[in-house]
Parts: structure tokens; C-alpha cells; sequence
């Protein structure tokens, strides 16, 4: 794991600011719009939705990914402007506008994500006055407010900073995101901004990013389902002489920013709908990483597995058998006579073996904690995977029963 602690945040990125404001998007009046800038042109990664409905924002901030260059970031949540068709494009491409405007920037530089219901248009009106407002608003100590205007069915805002020294500087890297379901691995789950003050070329970054959101974003579930918005965007706006991919700090500054990441995917699993419990899945002894992660993968999307989560059930059967079912799928060696299980630390099966009703009696105990581990050993290979899941409750059924209405 990364070895950069992190501090508490969210801190300020030296040329960054930011500011989150309500502009009457969201029918509740809380903050709904946010606009993150920088004082000087910073370098820009991307990562975007594999769902083949792509909200129009997308369409836009990837060309501002392809360019390499990034001065601002203007977001709105409660509105997702997804199937908005020709309009939703052309709303979309008018905040960035407004906001370059705003700001004095090229609309090249500018990027775009909403967040929220799909299918309505914008209310234009009430978004050209929050690009104003935010824009005058904008603050070095504006994250914790740009992170509240984030949510949507959020319980709490997402923030995180960490720190540490790449290329002989102390550099800071500052994360917000937003996420609470239709929370599934798939690039990228949920909506994510970095900012940094490191130095380091666009290819580099781009890779640092698909790396770190490899292994934080993509291992993270709570109800199987990929949103049309999905976006994370990291901006570096560092002066020095920039890292490449073959500098020896390039892991470094990798190792950072998936330390900043790392905490904020658990925490959208922690604040999934409903969830109750935080469970880390780990599947250990596999021959290759991949497949590691190809069967954790599978048991912390099981819709079984994560109701048993919620009733305290330490059923290793449906644990044992959706490892099966990937396996199955992706052609994985797996034999269940090498499989060992341990639920919230209490072994349940040994070499195939069920340890009996005392040891199911103790793990159901173990499950009543806030969050726990569930780890599958299914051989005597050096690969492991690890992936963050939470139960499935009564809650999560009332909550999107209820999101429109």
C-alpha cells in the first residue's frame, strides 16, 4: 500500500482555489454547483464511464483531457444532463463557456461534470447564476464547501488530502468526490477531482491515475451499476521541471495519489445507500493479481452475499460459490477443497473443510461491527486482490424507490 500518510483535510494546493454554492438545482436549497481554478495552466488526466450512455459533460471534458491542459473545472450536482440529447450538449458546452467567461480562460481549458437525475434538462437560469456566484466566491480554503456541493444522495461530503515529497518539493495532493450508488467498478463509479502542485507531464500522469484508480475506484461496490456521469479528472499545476513516466519518482508521486484516493473510494462505500457496514473482500493465493481480483470481484457484487452481509449471516457458501461463478467466467483454476474463509477474523472453512456451527455462531457475533474483512484463500499462489463492498439492506430498496419521487 502507498506509504504516505494522510493528513487532515481537505487542505489548500498552492494556485488552487475553489468554491461550492447553491444556485437553486437541488429543491432542498443545499449547495449545488462548484467551480475548482487555477492561477496558472495545469496538466490534466481523465478517466470516464465504460457505460455506453455518456452523459453530455463527458463528451466535453474529454477533449479538454485530449488537449492536455486544464484551467478550470465547473460541476453541478442534481442534475445529471444525461439523455438530454442535442440540448444537454449544448448546456453543457454553455457552463464551460460561462465559466471561462467568468474567469477570463480559454473554454478549451475549461472542464465540465454534473451529477444527479438523468433525463431532465438543465435549468439554465438558476446554473448561469451559480457559475457567477461560485466565481466570486472562489477561495484557496473553498474544498470543504466545493465537496458538500458534490453530493446528491451523499450522507457526507468526500474530502481528502495527503503529502509528500516528489522530485526533491513537498507537494499536496487534494481530492474530492462524490458517490453513494449506482456504485460499480467500471471507470469510474462515481465522480472524483484531484489537485495537485506537483510538476509531471500529461502521459504520466494519465498513467498515475489509471493505475491508482485501478486499484481504489474499480475496487469498489455497492449495487452493480455503472453511471452514465462517471468521471475522475486530476490537475497538476507544479512549475518545475516535470516528471515523466521513467523518472524515478514517478511511483512516488503514483503511491500519492493513490493515498489520497484510497480512503475516499471506502468512504462512498461506507456511504452507500442504505449500507450499514463497511466489508473489505480479500482474495488471497491466486496465481495472478488479476484473477485475485476477477473473484473478489464477483463476491462483493453478489446481491446474496451482500444481504447475508446485512443479516449478520456468515454464509460461506454464497462466498465460496460466487468465487465459483467468476472463476467459471473468466476460466480460473478453482478448487473449493483449497479454498479457506475467514468472516470479520473467525475462520469458517479450512482446506474445504466447514469448521462447524460454533465457528458460524462467533463470525454472526463478528458481523455486528461497523466494518469488517472477509477473506478467501483459494490456493498456495503469491496474488492477491482486494476490493470494498458494503451489505444490501431495506434501506437501499426505500431510497431509489423513492429518488424521483
Amino acid at each position: 500500500m502507498p506509504p504516505a500518510p494522510p493528513t487532515h483535510g481537505p487542505l489548500p494546493v498552492a494556485g488552487f482555489s475553489s468554491a461550492g454554492v447553491a444556485c437553486g438545482i437541488k429543491a432542498n436549497g443545499n449547495r449545488d454547483l462548484l467551480v475548482v481554478t487555477s492561477d496558472r495552466p495545469a496538466t490534466v488526466a481523465g478517466v470516464f464511464t465504460l457505460n455506453r450512455v455518456q452523459a453530455a459533460p463527458l463528451h466535453v471534458s474529454r477533449q479538454v483531457v485530449t488537449g492536455g491542459v486544464c484551467r478550470a473545472v465547473v460541476i453541478n450536482s442534481g442534475n445529471a444532463n444525461a439523455c438530454t440529447g442535442d440540448t444537454g450538449l449544448t448546456d453543457a458546452r454553455s457552463m464551460v463557456r460561462l465559466c471561462a467567461h467568468q474567469l477570463d480562460l480559454p473554454t478549451e481549458q475549461v472542464a465540465v461534470c454534473s451529477t444527479g437525475v438523468i433525463g431532465a434538462p438543465l435549468p439554465m437560469t438558476q446554473v448561469e447564476a451559480g457559475i457567477a456566484d461560485a466565481c466570486g466566491q472562489l477561495s484557496a480554503d473553498g474544498w470543504a464547501d466545493s465537496a458538500d456541493a458534490l453530493r446528491t444522495t451523499d450522507l457526507v461530503a468526500k474530502a481528502h488530502t495527503v503529502q509528500g515529497v516528489v522530485n526533491g518539493r513537498e507537494i499536496t495532493l487534494t481530492a474530492i468526490a462524490k458517490g453513494s450508488g449506482m456504485i460499480h467498478p467500471n471507470m469510474a463509479t462515481m465522480l472524483g477531482l484531484v489537485a495537485t502542485d506537483a510538476s509531471i507531464t500529461a502521459d504520466a500522469l494519465q498513467a498515475a491515475l489509471s493505475q491508482a484508480n485501478g486499484r481504489t475506484f474499480n475496487r469498489i461496490s455497492v449495487d452493480g451499476d455503472t453511471s452514465t456521469n462517471d468521471c475522475v479528472l486530476v490537475l497538476a499545476n507544479g512549475q518545475d521541471e516535470p516528471i515523466t513516466c521513467e523518472h524515478p519518482d514517478w511511483a512516488v508521486f503514483a503511491d500519492l495519489l493513490e493515498a489520497v484516493l484510497s480512503p475516499l473510494a471506502q468512504a462512498i462505500v461506507a456511504d452507500g445507500e442504505g449500507a450499514t457496514k463497511l466489508v473489505t473482500v480479500q482474495v488471497e493465493g491466486a496465481q495472478t493479481e488479476l484473477q485475485a481480483e476477477q473473484l473478489a470481484r464477483q463476491i462483493a457484487r453478489s446481491s446474496l452475499v451482500k444481504t447475508a452481509l446485512f443479516g449478520n449471516d456468515p454464509n460461506w457458501g454464497r462466498i465460496v460459490a460466487a468465487a465459483g461463478q467468476a472463476a467459471g467466467e473468466h476460466d480460473i483454476p478453482l478448487n473449493s477443497n483449497d479454498c479457506s474463509l475467514q468472516i470479520a477474523g473467525v475462520a469458517i472453512l479450512a482446506a474445504g473443510k466447514w469448521l462447524g456451527s460454533d465457528a458460524e455462531a462467533a463470525a454472526s457475533e463478528a458481523m455486528l461491527a461497523d466494518a469488517y474483512t472477509v477473506c478467501l484463500r483459494v490456493g498456495d499462489g503469491d496474488a492477491a486482490a482486494t476490493m470494498w463492498t458494503c451489505d444490501l439492506s431495506y434501506d437501499y430498496v426505500r431510497i431509489n424507490a423513492e429518488y424521483r419521487t
